[in-house]
């Protein structure tokens, strides 16, 4: 079944008491039935949604019905596995720690080692290689088994019988692929790492069911389901600190209930209406209801809908431009515009470059990463390398290898030399299992790893550096909290030293600025107090001691000017600072941003918005799609005006309105910057299209070409030698 968020879904259950003469709405591909049309009518939304992924090969972005597709066509590859391979490959899988990927790889080598009766093989013979077919395992006590072959004639004739050993036979075409183990993997397990098969499956094969001693201390088996102690063991604890807490909470809820209940019956007598608690938004955004202290939201600008494929293929022909936009390099093809490869998908012409060097670049991937489509070519002696006139040979064989019926159909148009003549649905359905195989080649594979453990370092390196900044402050303030305080107690200090003259401070201490001894300092002391003592016995001498007084104080006023000053110079210093630390780390933060956007994994939506319509934008194209909830309506917005607008017309307060709405600003300055450049060079084809109609026929110069067809000169820079 279908996965919905990567778990299994469960279906409506069939409904009780339902009358034979009872109307009621039934999903056609899962054979639910509901009473309720709005029940039925939500699940079918949702089954409409393409958040479903196909149990079987891990296909995202389908909906229910397509994943049920995709789960049908990989079982039936699975059954072609041959019955002698898969005890071998049960054995493998059991309690196995790998990730599929790798699990799949050791399978697929363990597997190439085991031959059986009936398989045919290429067997050595007179120094060539030789069909053959197997008919008899020979034990005679060797340590290298024998085989009994019969070699296969022209005419699929056997011939006389010969003994081989298994160093002289090869495969002559694999039985399985790295998809086709993916699939049997996922549909012969319950659980994965570790790797836990059907419990009937694997009593159907004799494999046990125990866990290894490896494993036998981390998890064991409990209602047929594999279970890790690890996590057993916190849930318990868990579930142990909740009971006592609620326990020891319940006497205190009784409590206040009886207090509480009494307060609010009070309180709602008195004001005679239940009072009404607030909304804390954001909600949902269809419960968002007009207030009045909402902004004017403007009206939200209708998409344009002017496409040239049909509107069914819009989603196709994005993500397949989009796949070779982003690997361009990787697949050694010359970037194209949307528009370019829109026109060519639509173009009747079968010698049309731009899709005949799409088509080989995909292929030479494939060529190149020595699977499936590689040996099929090596059966029919090919060469590997594709050019403009024989790319359609190579699409006939890889039709034949994947086996879609849907496609198989086009074989005859396309042997014929008519590929122009495909309908746009077929074109792309083409490119799509293309872009499928290359997603599972090592290459691509490779590149995306890079990009993940790229992406991994340096959100790494921004972290690290945020910590470094949070540590820098702290000290910083942890500084200047120390120096207030041992400011507050120098003062503190020279107050009490001055005695009943506190006019003296720090600086002015004759110790402290000339390194005196003790003595002075105590005479000193002394001499301040004979002074005060004296001042009423002697007119002249206090006179003389308030002109001292007078003199000092206005010192003191000139040092503190100094010392405000100079904390203003030390303000105004930090300040610079603190603006030009700020502007580096504004500078580093879009330093992150720009390498992040060069190793993207994929691209997302923008967001949605009430209605669950999808926005998407691509940043080698500059216009905002739209995509409706069911993904069969498609648009866009191509100026500044209608990006405004659609800014304007979202409402916060919603969930979803309010992300998107988010994400527009953050993108905002580069999406205007993408819808000036587009309308720039349209605003240049437009006049150049003008020029050539406005030519006059008397002269006899050479045409010029129209910008509409530029797709016709489209000329691969990369194209490998």
């Amino acid at each position: 079944m279908p996965l919905f968020k990567r778990k299994p879904f469960g279906l409506a259950e069939p409904l009780e008491d339902l009358e034979p003469y009872e109307l009621v709405y039934q999903v056609r591909f899962t054979k639910e039935i509901f009473r309720d049309y709005q029940e039925y009518l939500n699940r079918i939304n949702l089954y409409r949604q393409r958040v479903w992924v196909c149990k079987s090969t891990g296909k995202s972005n389908l909906t229910y019905e397509e994943a049920l597709v995709s789960e049908k066509h990989a079982i039936k590859k699975v059954q072609q596995l041959p019955h002698e391979l898969v005890a071998p490959a049960l054995r493998i899988i059991q309690f196995s720690m790998l990730s599929l990927r790798d699990l799949a790889d050791v399978i697929a080598k363990k597997l190439q080692k085991n031959l059986f009766v009936g398989a045919q093989l290429y067997g050595r013979r007179d120094g060539g290689l030789h069909p053959c077919r197997v008919l008899k395992l020979v034990e005679n006590g060797v340590d290298k088994m024998q085989y009994e072959v019969a070699w296969i004639g022209k005419n699929k004739k056997t011939t006389k019988n010969a003994i081989l050993l298994g160093e002289d036979l090869e495969w002559k075409k694999t039985p399985f692929s790295r998809s086709i183990l993916k699939s049997f993997i996922r549909e012969s397990t319950c659980r994965s790492i570790p790797w836990v098969l059907h419990e009937k499956l694997a009593q159907k094969h004799g494999i046990s069911t125990d866990p290894p001693k490896e494993l036998a201390s981390r998890f064991f088996f409990q209602d047929g389901q594999l279970v890790n102690r690890v996590k057993k063991r916190k849930n318990e604890n868990r579930n142990n600190v909740g009971e006592v807490n609620e326990e020891s909470g319940k006497s205190k809820r009784k409590k206040g209930e009886k207090g509480k209940s009494d307060a609010v019956t009070n309180s709602r007598e008195e004001n005679n209406l239940p009072k009404e608690e607030p909304v804390k938004y954001p909600i949902d955004d269809l419960l968002v209801q007009p207030g009045p202290d909402d902004p004017l939201f403007t009206d939200r600008p209708s998409p344009s809908r002017d496409f040239n494929v049909p509107m069914d293929c819009v989603g196709d022909l994005l993500m397949v431009w989009d796949f070779c936009s982003s690997f361009s390099r990787l697949l050694h093809l010359w970037p194209f515009s949307l528009e370019d490869f829109e026109n060519a998908i639509c173009h009747k012409d079968s010698n049309l470059v731009l899709i005949a060097e799409t088509h080989s670049a995909f292929l030479r991937l494939l060529i190149k990463d020595d699977g499936e489509y590689s040996l099929t070519l090596q059966k029919r002696k090919r060469k590997p390398k594709i050019s403009l006139i024989t790319w359609t040979e190579y699409i006939c064989d890889f039709l034949e290898m994947i086996n879609t019926t849907e496609l198989c159909s086009s074989m005859t148009t396309i042997k014929r030399g008519n590929y122009g003549r495909l309908d746009t649905n077929a074109k792309l359905g083409v490119l799509l299992e293309l872009v499928s195989h290359a997603l599972e080649t090592d290459l691509i594979r490779g590149k995306l790893d890079e990009h993940i453990e790229q992406r991994q370092a340096l959100g790494a390196t921004r972290r690290g550096e945020a910590l470094e900044f949070a540590r820098k402050k702290r000290e910083e303030k942890e500084k200047l909290k120390g120096e207030s305080g041992a400011d507050g107690l120098v003062k503190e200090n020279s107050m009490e030293s001055t005695g009943s003259n506190p006019h003296i401070t720090e600086n002015e201490n004759p110790m402290i600025e000339n390194g005196e001894m003790v003595e002075d300092v105590i005479s000193s002391r002394q001499s301040n107090v004979f002074y005060n003592r004296r001042q009423l016995d002697c007119p002249e001498k206090t006179e003389e001691k308030q002109n001292v007084d007078s003199k000092a104080k206005s010192e003191n006023r000139t040092n503190s000017t100094d010392r405000e000053a100079q904390k203003q110079l030390t303000g105004e210093k930090r300040e610079a600072e603190d603006k030009k630390s700020k502007e580096k780390r504004e500078q580093r933060r879009e330093y992150f941003e720009r390498e992040m956007e060069k190793r993207s994994i994929r691209t997302n939506p923008l967001g949605k918005d009430r209605d669950y319509n999808r926005y998407w934008w691509f940043k080698r194209d500059g216009r905002i799609f739209v995509e409706s909830s069911d993904a069969k309506q498609w648009g866009y917005y191509s100026t500044k005006e209608e990006v405004d607008a659609l800014i304007g017309s979202l409402n916060c307060k919603g969930e979803r309105e309010r992300a998107l709405r988010k994400q527009l600003e953050k993108f905002y300055g580069k999406i205007c910057l993408e819808l000036q450049k587009r309308s720039k060079d349209l605003a240049h084809k437009i006049a150049l299209e003008e020029a050539v109609l406005r030519r006059s026929t008397r002269v006899r110069a050479p045409p010029r070409e129209n910008p509409a067809n530029a797709f016709l000169k489209y000329a691969n820079k990369w194209k490998e030698d």
